[in-house]
């Protein structure tokens, strides 16, 4: 998904028609974080390199042993999934976990043998392409328009729309409860657009980007933030005294893996390492020192569809 604009100091929010108008642009990735406060993982999953690894068919592991590193397309700006520290230059997410064991797997040290490249989604599919990255992990749905310019793994992780509210709502519990309460999220978003066709009672507020509705959200101006649920705990996970994810999801994004189209030789690979670190719990670990920091318990993987690589 697209990324709204990033945020304004003084922003007011969109009302009526001047919702849709103002940016026609998707969910997922929008800029900003809240407080960089709450708890922090002891020590993030450590991932068994594996130095057998051999994979000759494969163009793109080929170029990347030949350099000595894999070139990895993330997110920045998405707390707890990609996520950039200015002052140190790390990246840090659940994003970043699944790149680095897919690194190891492919017998490349995640820590020394990888370069992790920002990619705005509306240059996913050019990077994977023209051989700027060698794969690409960012809250990354799986669909057919997609499935025509890039290949994928996967999926890791099936995200959904749901309600980020603070700690002590006791009575809004998800979109069944939304009548009459004020629903933020991005301007021009796939969310804002859902809640305003689907829910017609609720009352929906836009900002420039869901930090905005955050900050609102925590000084009592809106009832509840919606966005993809990864974004959601991500916020929750900053701030959990104050933040909670709550209700069903109530869309489906399946999350995946981009590579390059025609080496599914490639992402085979990737699929059976992503089914090797479910079974033995490098998954939940790594869900659990990002995602998991937000107190929502880590769900079941999703199943690795097979038939997206041939």
């Amino acid at each position: 998904m697209r990324t709204p604009t990033a945020s304004r100091t003084g922003a007011r929010p969109a009302r009526g028609p001047a919702l849709v108008l103002l940016l026609a642009l998707a969910a997922c990735g929008a800029p900003g974080s809240p407080p960089a406060r709450g708890p922090q993982p002891a020590r993030l999953p450590h991932y068994a390199v594996d130095r057998d690894f051999s994979l000759p068919s494969s163009p793109t592991w080929r170029a990347a042993r030949q350099r000595g590193h894999l070139a990895i397309g993330v997110k920045e700006d998405q707390p707890g999934m990609g996520e950039k520290n200015p002052a140190t230059g790390t990246y840090t997410g659940f994003d970043i976990e699944i790149a680095k064991m897919m690194a190891a797997s492919l017998g490349f040290d995640p820590h020394r043998q990888v370069e992790y490249k920002a990619i705005a989604s509306a240059n996913r599919e050019t990077s994977l392409q023209n051989g700027q990255v060698d794969y690409y992990v960012g809250t990354y749905t799986i669909n057919e328009g997609r499935r025509k310019l890039v290949g994928f793994a996967g999926p890791y992780y099936i995200a959904g729309q749901r309600l980020l509210v603070r700690t002590d709502e006791k009575h809004l519990k998800g979109p069944q409860d939304m009548a009459g309460k004020k629903i933020c999220s991005a301007v021009g978003s796939t969310p804002l657009q859902r809640i305003q066709s689907d829910y017609p009672r609720a009352r929906p507020v836009a900002y420039d980007s869901y930090a905005i509705c955050v900050d609102n959200l925590l000084n009592n101006q809106v009832d509840a933030v919606t966005t993809d649920d990864t974004i959601l705990l991500g916020y929750a996970a900053k701030d959990p005294a104050h933040l909670k994810v709550v209700g069903r999801a109530f869309s489906k994004e399946p999350y995946g893996i981009g590579v390059p189209r025609t080496d599914r030789a490639f992402a085979r690979a990737l699929d059976d390492a992503l089914t090797a670190r479910e079974r033995d719990g490098d998954w939940k670990r790594a869900y659990d020192a990002t995602l998991g920091l937000s107190g929502t318990p880590a769900p079941r993987p999703p199943r690795v569809d097979r038939s997206l690589t041939g």
